[in-house]
C-alpha cells in the first residue's frame, strides 16, 4: 500500500487526514511544520504528500523547493484556504501536483491522490 505524509501545523486537521487515509489503507506519517516535512521525507520516503501552504518555522512553498530539489519526482498536493489562490499558482509552478481546499471534502482528498499515484 502506498505512504502518504500529512504535514499541517494543525493537529486536528492531520488526525482527520489521517483517519480518512488510514481507513482507505494507506500507510500515513504526520509532520507538523516544513522543516519537520523535509526531514520525514528523507526519512520515510512518502509515495505522496498532502502539505499545508501556511506554515510556521518553514512554510509549504519552502518545503515544497527543498523537497524537490532533493527529489524532483516528490508527488505533492498543497492543502489551501480560501483566498490563497497566488499561493496555490505558486505551488504549482513550483512543481505540486495538485491543490485542496480546505475545508476538504474527503472525496476531493481521495481523488486528487489517486490521480497523482495513478
Amino acid at each position: 500500500m502506498s505512504k502518504i505524509m500529512v504535514v499541517d501545523d494543525a493537529q486536528f486537521m492531520r488526525v482527520r487526514l489521517t483517519k480518512l487515509l488510514s481507513g482507505h489503507g494507506y500507510e500515513v506519517t504526520e509532520a507538523e511544520n516544513g522543516d519537520q516535512a523535509v526531514k520525514t521525507y528523507r526519512a520515510f520516503k512518502p509515495d505522496a504528500v498532502l502539505m499545508d501552504i501556511t506554515m510556521p518555522e518553514k512554510d509549504g512553498l519552502e518545503a515544497l523547493a527543498e523537497i524537490r530539489g532533493f527529489d524532483p519526482n516528490a508527488k505533492i498536493i498543497m492543502l489551501t484556504a480560501l483566498g490563497q489562490e497566488s499561493m496555490v499558482i505558486q505551488a504549482i509552478k513550483s512543481g505540486a501536483k495538485d491543490y485542496v481546499v480546505k475545508p476538504f471534502d474527503p472525496d476531493r482528498v481521495m481523488l486528487a491522490l489517486q490521480k497523482v499515484l495513478g
